[in-house]
C-alpha cells in the first residue's frame, strides 16, 4: 500500500471544486509521506514515550501543508484554488470539533455531578460474582459507548472492574479485554458513539437512523468473543468491600435528560432543518450553560466554587480534539497532493469495495481508525449504503483486534497496573477475529 502511494499518479481528480496537484512522484511529495509516517510512529508509541499524540501530528500537518503550498506554486495553481482545498479541511474539522466538544462537556458535567461514580458504587456494593460482573460491565459499556465515546465508557466501567477485581488479576485482565470489545462494538451503530461513525453521518453518506441497521452486527461482534471468554472468567465471589454510597449531586438527573434532548436536537437539525448537527449540539450546550447558572445560584454554599460549565469545557479531551485537527489537515494535505486518489485506486478499484472495507478494519487494529476513516471519506469512493455501513462497522470494531488498536485499549493498559497488557489481549485475538468475521457476515445477511 505504501509503495502504491509513492509512485506517480495517472489521473487528476476533481474534488469539492478543486483539483488534486497530481505530484505524488515528486521528491517533495514523497517527503510529506515520510513526515506523516514518522509522526504516526510517535503516535503509536505514546504508551512508552508518554508524549501526547496530538503533538507530532499537528507538527506534521503544518509541514505537509507548507510543502503542498510550495508544490501548488510550482504547478502554477492559483492561490484561491489552494485556499479552497485548505478551507475544505477546515470546515470538516470545525464541524466535528464543535460537535465533540459539546458531547465531552456534557460527559464531564455528568461525571462532576457523580452520575458515573454512583453507578460504580452501586455495582461494587451489589457484590455480584465475577461472571455476573463480566456480563454486566460488558453490556453497560456496550450501550454507554453508543452515546459517550469508547474511551470514556471503557475508563468509567474499567474503574468498577479494578475495584472488584483488586485481588484477582485474571478477572481484571479478561474483564478489560471484554470492555475494549464492548466499547468499540457499541460505538459502531450510533453516530454519537464513535468519531468514525459521526464522520460518515456528517459527510451525508448515511442518514442517522441508517446506522441502527448495524445494531445486530455490533451485538454479534461483542457476543462471540464474550461467549468464549465467559468460561475463562473465575467462577468465584469477590471479597466483601465497605464501599460507601455515592449520592448524586443536585441537577445530575436533569443534566442526563438534557443530554438526551441535546442528541435529539442535533438529529432534528440534521434530519428536519438540513443544518449541520453541531448546531443542534451548540443549542444543547447553551441550555447546559443556563441550567449551570441555576445550579450555581441555587445550590452553591458559601466557600464552595459551585458548578461552572466552563470548567467542564476546560477539561474536555483536548488532546483528542487537537489530535483530530492534526489528522484532518495531515491527511487532507496528502490528499491534495494526490495520494488519496492513488490509494483509492489501489484498494477500492484493485480489490473491490468489500475486500477494501474489510481491510480498513484490519488496518484500524494497528493505526487509529480516525485517520483511516478520514482517508476513506476523502478518496471520493462511489459506494452504496451497504458498503458505507460496512466500512463504518469494520473501522469501528477493527480496533478490538489488538490492545493498541483503539483509544480504549491504550487507556486501559495504562489504568490496569500491568494486569492488562498487549499480550494478555493478544491471547484472545482469535476469538475477537471470529467476532469480527461473524459481524461482517451478519451485516451481509441483514443488510446485504
Amino acid at each position: 500500500m505504501l509503495v502504491a502511494m509513492l509512485v506517480p499518479q495517472l489521473a487528476w481528480a476533481e474534488t469539492e471544486g478543486f483539483a488534486n496537484l497530481d505530484m505524488t512522484g515528486t521528491q517533495r511529495g514523497i517527503y510529506t509521506v515520510l513526515i506523516f509516517i514518522i509522526a504516526y510512529g510517535f503516535v503509536m508509541t505514546e504508551e512508552f514515550t508518554h508524549m501526547r499524540k496530538s503533538k507530532p501530528v499537528i507538527l506534521a500537518a503544518g509541514i505537509i501543508w507548507a510543502h503542498a503550498a510550495i508544490l501548488a506554486q510550482q504547478k502554477g495553481v492559483p492561490a484561491e484554488e489552494m485556499h479552497a482545498a485548505f478551507e475544505h479541511d477546515l470546515k470538516e474539522y470545525a464541524e466535528l470539533m464543535l460537535f465533540l466538544l459539546v458531547a465531552m462537556t456534557y460527559i464531564n458535567s455528568m461525571a462532576e455531578r457523580n452520575v458515573f461514580e454512583a453507578l460504580r458504587s452501586w455495582l461494587v456494593r451489589k457484590q455480584f460474582g465475577y461472571r455476573q460482573l463480566f456480563l454486566i460491565t460488558g453490556i453497560i459499556t456496550f450501550f454507554l459507548s453508543s452515546v459517550a465515546d469508547n474511551l470514556t465508557a471503557a475508563l468509567l466501567v474499567g474503574a468498577v472492574v479494578l475495584a472488584v477485581g483488586a485481588d484477582n488479576p485474571k478477572f481484571v485482565s479478561i474483564g478489560f479485554v471484554n470492555l475494549v470489545i464492548a466499547a468499540n462494538a457499541g460505538g459502531a451503530f450510533c453516530p454519537f458513539g464513535d468519531i468514525t461513525t459521526l464522520m460518515v453521518w456528517q459527510a451525508e453518506y448515511a442518514e442517522f437512523f441508517d446506522f441502527f441497521k448495524l445494531f445486530i452486527p455490533s451485538v454479534v461482534n461483542y457476543a462471540v468473543p464474550a461467549a468464549v471468554m465467559y468460561f475463562a472468567v473465575p467462577n468465584e465471589q469477590p471479597k466483601e468491600t465497605n464501599e460507601a454510597v455515592v449520592v448524586l449531586k443536585p441537577g445530575a438527573i436533569q443534566i442526563c435528560v438534557m443530554f438526551l434532548f441535546t442528541i435529539a436536537t442535533a438529529v432534528s437539525f440534521k434530519q428536519v432543518l438540513h443544518l449541520p448537527p453541531f448546531m443542534g449540539m451548540m443549542v444543547g450546550l447553551s441550555a447546559l450553560m443556563l441550567y449551570g447558572y441555576f445550579i450555581k445560584v441555587r445550590y452553591t454554599v458559601e466557600g464552595e466554587t459551585g458548578f461552572d460549565v466552563f470548567n467542564k469545557v476546560r477539561h474536555a479531551e483536548w488532546d483528542t480534539l487537537l489530535f483530530f485537527f492534526g489528522v484532518v489537515f495531515a491527511v487532507g494535505g496528502l490528499g491534495y497532493i494526490g495520494y488519496l486518489e492513488l490509494l483509492s485506486g489501489a484498494m477500492y478499484q484493485g480489490l473491490g469495495p468489500t475486500t477494501a472495507n474489510i481491510m480498513v478494519g484490519l488496518i484500524s487494529a494497528i493505526v487509529d481508525n480516525i485517520p483511516v476513516m478520514f482517508a476513506v471519506l476523502n478518496m471520493g469512493v462511489d459506494m452504496d449504503l451497504y458498503q458505507w455501513l460496512l466500512v463504518t462497522l469494520t473501522a469501528g470494531v477493527g480496533g478490538s483486534l489488538l490492545s493498541v488498536g483503539s483509544a480504549a485499549g491504550v487507556a486501559l493498559m495504562g489504568q490496569s497496573d500491568h494486569k492488562y497488557t498487549f499480550f494478555s489481549h493478544l491471547k484472545w485475538t482469535p476469538a475477537i477475529a471470529a467476532g469480527y468475521a461473524a459481524s461482517i457476515f451478519t451485516h451481509y445477511l441483514i443488510n446485504g
